[in-house]
């Protein structure tokens, strides 16, 4: 009998020992496939960036849902993505690549509310345009502007500092030469519809569904800028790049000629480097299922998502990018 039952103290001990193994193996591999809840920060919810947001959102948690579960949220823009970055809040945001800069190095409106040493780029997606929309024939450049009502967007938007830039070529400021209406793409849209502001700058992929919708109601024009203050704008702004709106875009009467800046899709450094390469290799994987669903994705591109980036590339996409032979600074 006391043999049996030292047996059987043996058995259950072994039998312990095995179960408490796997149990520990299965925590280690939970531990490494578990689902981080993110929260990516857009745009307005007429602008391109909510939208576009929100597909790669979807395709993402479709395709590697043992990974990230990203919640797309409505936002004021850049400064107000990257500021919920600072606090992290957001852990993923959709910004443009000079406020992006600005964050970063602690400039302009930044200098104030302080830098942003925590953003990362993960991938340049696409052109966004410096559009300036009116409903009046009778502006034809920025400097029939002065003493206007302006929408300049949203308080601390990247559409905001453009604006700034653009009216600084024309020796004009935001606060003293027009009357600033800060509002958000959707609502000035709104306000040109309801005649209550003379124009308003829209940054966005071209073409913007504020604007279109706007067109449904009104004709719509777009005031370019001259040869002579383009120059003095990239000189003094390199990270623009002139591009031109053709007029089938939203049925005006001709094409504009203005700027772009990049929207870029940019992490919390605190993101693990296996989920931003997981991210970023999805995205680039899925190119042809992101243009079905936003035709901004035929923008996607290796070589445009990495070029003309001030501030660095989060580990996990330098890793992505490197496989591809493209080598960017990474921190």
């Amino acid at each position: 009998m006391k043999k049996f039952l030292a047996l059987f103290l043996v058995l259950l001990m072994a039998l312990s020992l095995v179960a408490c193994s796997k149990t520990e193996q299965e925590q280690e591999a939970s531990a490494n496939t578990k689902q981080e809840l993110l929260t990516m920060g857009t745009g307005g919810p007429a602008g391109t960036y909510f939208a576009f947001g929100g597909v790669l959102a979807n395709v993402l948690n479709e395709k590697i849902a043992d990974k990230v579960n990203i919640n797309v949220v409505t936002t004021g823009g850049s400064g107000d993505n990257l500021q919920n970055m600072a606090m992290g809040v957001y852990q993923l945001a959709t910004v443009q690549s000079d406020v992006m800069t600005y964050a970063y190095e602690g400039s302009r409106s930044f200098a104030e509310t302080g830098a942003v040493p925590n953003v990362r780029v993960l991938a340049g997606l696409y052109a966004e345009t410096v559009q300036i929309v009116t409903t009046n024939p009778d502006i034809k450049t920025v400097a029939d502007l002065k003493g206007k009502k302006v929408c300049v967007g949203d308080v601390n938007s990247g559409t905001y500092f453009n604006a700034c830039d653009v009216f600084a070529a024309y020796d004009m400021d935001v606060e003293n030469d027009i009357q600033a209406i800060y509002q958000s793409f959707g609502d000035s849209t709104e306000s040109l519809k309801d005649g209550k502001i003379d124009a308003a700058f829209i940054v966005a992929g071209a073409p913007t569904t504020a604007v279109v919708d706007l067109g449904t109601a009104k004709k719509v024009y777009l005031v370019s800028i001259d040869d002579e203050h383009m120059d003095k704008l990239l000189a003094a702004c390199p990270f623009y790049a002139k591009y031109v709106v053709g007029k089938d875009v939203y049925n005006t009467d001709e094409d504009c000629t203005t700027v772009t800046v990049k929207a870029t899709l940019v992490a919390d450094a605190a993101l693990s480097d296996d989920v931003a390469y997981a991210i970023v290799s999805t995205i680039y994987g899925n190119i042809d299922e992101i243009t079905a669903a936003h035709a901004k994705g035929a923008e996607l591109d290796l070589t445009f998502a990495t070029e003309g980036m001030a501030v660095p590339f989060h580990p996990g996409a330098a890793k992505f990018f490197a496989e591809q032979g493209i080598t960017v600074e990474s921190r």
